[in-house]
C-alpha cells in the first residue's frame, strides 16, 4: 500500500504539490489522473524518494523508501523509459541492477521472457526503439518480485498489441495482490485500465473513487429510447416528470432509468426497439470536473470542453 499524508512540495515560490493525501490500495489498478502541471510526476518521484517533500510524508508498506534496506524488492517503478546507458546490453543492464539488490541472477532471464524481450537481450538498449525501451523498463519494474509498482506513462511508445499486453498484465499484476499505480494521459486507456482513480489538479487532490463513480458523478444518466410510437412514449413520459430530449429516430430520456421506462411503456402497450443507458466517457468527467485545474487555457481548449460538455449531456 501507498500512503501519502500531507504531502506538500515547493521549489521556491512555486508549488507543485499541496498538501496532497491519498492511498493507494493493493489488489487494483489505481489511475493517476492531472492535467500537464498538475504535480503527477513529483508525487511520484516523492514516493521514490528521488524528491524530498517540503512537508508531509508518503509510505510504502508504513516505511518511507529510504528506509527500505532492499527497495527494489518492495517497489518498482518505470518513470522514465530511456535512462538506461545506451551502451549496455538489455541483460546487462537487469544484472547490473539486480546485484545493487542482492537479487538472483536468474530474475533477469525471468524478467526478460515475462516482457517479450529474450531475443534481444544481448542487443544496445541505445538501439532500442521507445516501445522496447518502455518494456525493459518495466522489466527493471518487476526483477524484485516487488509487491508494489509504479508506472509513468507504461505505454508510450507501444502499438495497439502492445497497449492491450500491458492491460492484460497490469490486470494480472493486481490480481495477484500487488499495488499498482499508473500515471496516464491516454484516458481511454485508464478508463479500461484502472478499477480506482487519484485525480490531482495544481497539487491538491481533485479525486479519488472508483473509476466507475468518477463517471457517473460527473455526466447526467440517460437512456436512449427508440419506438414506433414516439409520441404517445413522450407523452406518457412527460406525465411521469421525465426530461425527453429527440436525437435523431428516437429520444434520450433523463431523471428516469431505463427499467421504469421499460415498465411505463408496457403498462402503455407500447412497443420499444431500442433501451440503452448511456454511459459518459472518462475524457468527458476528467475534462469537466478539472477544467478549473488546467494551468493553461487557449480558446480551442475551451471550445473542447464545451463539445465534451454537451455530449456528456
Amino acid at each position: 500500500m501507498i500512503e501519502a499524508t500531507s504531502l506538500t512540495k515547493r521549489y521556491g515560490k512555486t508549488v507543485a504539490v499541496n498538501d496532497l493525501s491519498f492511498t493507494v490500495a493493493p489488489g487494483k489498478v489505481t489511475g493517476f489522473l492531472g492535467p500537464n502541471g498538475a504535480g503527477k510526476s513529483t508525487t511520484m518521484r516523492m514516493v521514490l524518494g528521488l524528491d524530498n517533500p517540503t512537508s508531509g510524508s508518503v509510505r510504502i508498506g508504513g516505511k518511507q523508501y529510504h528506509e527500505l534496506k532492499h527497495p527494489l524488492r518492495t517497489v518498482g517503478a518505470l518513470l522514465d523509459a530511456k535512462w538506461v546507458h545506451p551502451n549496455r546490453s538489455a541483460r546487462a543492464h537487469l544484472t547490473w541492477m539486480a546485484r545493487s539488490n542482492q537479487i538472483p541472477a536468474r530474475r533477469v532471464d525471468e524478467v526478460l521472457d515475462a516482457v517479450g524481450l529474450t531475443s534481444v537481450a544481448g542487443k544496445r538498449a541505445g538501439g532500442f526503439s521507445l516501445g522496447m525501451s518502455q518494456r525493459l523498463g518495466i522489466a527493471g519494474a518487476l526483477l524484485g518480485d516487488p509487491e508494489v509498482l509504479l508506472f509513468d506513462e507504461p505505454v508510450n511508445g507501444l502499438d495497439p498489441e502492445g497497449i492491450l499486453w500491458i492491460r492484460k498484465f497490469m490486470h494480472r499484476l493486481a490480481d495477484e495482490g500487488r499495488t499498482v499505480f499508473v500515471s496516464s494521459h491516454l484516458l481511454s486507456e485508464m478508463a479500461l485500465t484502472a478499477t480506482e482513480l487519484v485525480v490531482i489538479g495544481k497539487g491538491r487532490l481533485i479525486s479519488q473513487s472508483s473509476t466507475k463513480e468518477f463517471v457517473a458523478r460527473a455526466s447526467d444518466s440517460s437512456v436512449r429510447v427508440r419506438s414506433p410510437h414516439l409520441p404517445r412514449l413522450r407523452a406518457a413520459l412527460a406525465e411521469f416528470g421525465a426530461t425527453v430530449n429527440d436525437v435523431d429516430d428516437a429520444i434520450l430520456v433523463s431523471d428516469v432509468d431505463s427499467s421504469k421506462i421499460g415498465e411505463l411503456a408496457a403498462a402503455n402497450g407500447i412497443v420499444l426497439h431500442e433501451l440503452s443507458p448511456q454511459q459518459g466517457s472518462l475524457e468527458q468527467a476528467f475534462m469537466q470536473i478539472t477544467g478549473d485545474s488546467v494551468e493553461y487555457h487557449t480558446d480551442l481548449d475551451t471550445e473542447a470542453r464545451q463539445v465534451l460538455a454537451s455530449a456528456a449531456s
